[in-house]
């Protein structure tokens, strides 16, 4: 056992998933407190449009060699984001957070399954493993005893909201490295926003009365989706879709350590989940040996590789 871990190396865009992905934990209890002054759509269009203002200031000198490529990877993973946050986000209107992470890692196993249907390679065994491990963990970590799956409005749009979540990763996935990772963050981030504003008078609801707790939120949450959806940009150029579903389902373990430093209590069974969610992780990471010559990565597991710069 020592000697596999051993052979488990991070790389340093794995070690920024890692980063953003605790980030990202911090960000649930931010938004279950906004809800209570704002509906969901309103505050996931001021969410991310937010962080695409912030995102075009910061990286405005290269917004101006924008592609129609970049525009396009950037629209259409705008429009996962879009649809994953904003079901989930109503979902939690009628239900609660335990149900709502219960279905939620249900996108865990789809990753795999869509990468395969678009790289046309499938993963390798190991990391088939780490998402078993992941996913078990991810069910346990939800408290399954606490969950009440009486099916309603609330659960079937949780569910749905699982294909766009995946299907965000496997594009990130696919576009890395064919395009400009600042300008395509710009763009998906304002697609998400203006989406989002749009889906109001559709839905019927109306802009929330003023209040500095949902203006600070979505700044602070604008500022965070930018630096997560940056980051998952660029590391994904090196970091598969598998792999990188792997290190997002520690989100949760994350928020639990934080809750955990706030004061909460994790139940046992809890605990157990989140050592699965490391192990798999760890597992995933493990690579089988070929030869005399050690643990090559199997390629079916790698992400798409960069373009030459004269490609573009």
């Amino acid at each position: 056992m020592l000697h596999a871990l051993r052979r488990i190396r991070l790389s340093r865009a794995e070690w920024a998933l890692i980063g953003v992905t605790a980030i990202w934990g911090a960000t649930f209890l931010i938004v279950h407190v906004s809800l209570e002054y704002t509906g969901p759509w309103f505050f996931v269009g001021m969410r991310f449009l937010a962080a695409g203002l912030i995102s075009a200031l910061v990286f405005h000198r290269v917004l101006r060699g924008m592609r129609w490529r970049e525009l396009a990877a950037g629209s259409a993973i705008g429009v996962t984001i879009y649809l994953g946050y904003g079901l989930q986000t109503v979902g939690l209107e009628t239900i609660d957070s335990s149900t709502s992470a219960f279905i939620t890692a249900l996108y865990v196993p789809l990753v795999p399954l869509l990468q395969w249907a678009v790289f046309r390679k499938a993963p390798t065994k190991m990391a088939l493993v780490g998402i078993a491990l992941a996913f078990g963990g991810l069910i346990l970590l939800a408290d399954p005893g606490s969950v009440g799956l009486n099916w309603g409005t609330g659960e079937t749009l949780t569910l749905v909201s699982t294909l766009p979540i995946a299907a965000e990763i496997v594009l990130i996935g696919l576009f890395a490295g064919r395009v400009d990772v600042a300008r395509v963050t710009v763009v998906q981030l304002l697609v998400a926003g203006i989406l989002a504003f749009l889906t109001m008078p559709v839905v019927g609801e109306s802009a929330p009365a003023f209040s500095w707790v949902w203006l600070a939120a979505a700044i602070a949450l604008g500022g965070a989706s930018c630096l997560i959806q940056l980051t998952m940009n660029w590391a994904q150029r090196t970091v598969s879709p598998t792999r990188a579903t792997i290190i997002y389902a520690g989100e949760p373990v994350w928020a639990g350590i934080i809750g955990r430093l706030a004061g909460d209590r994790l139940p046992p069974i809890a605990l157990l989940g989140a050592a699965l969610i490391v192990a798999g992780s760890l597992v995933s990471e493990l690579r089988p040996r070929r030869g005399a010559q050690g643990a090559d990565d199997d390629p079916a597991d790698r992400a798409p590789q960069a373009e030459p710069q004269g490609a573009r």
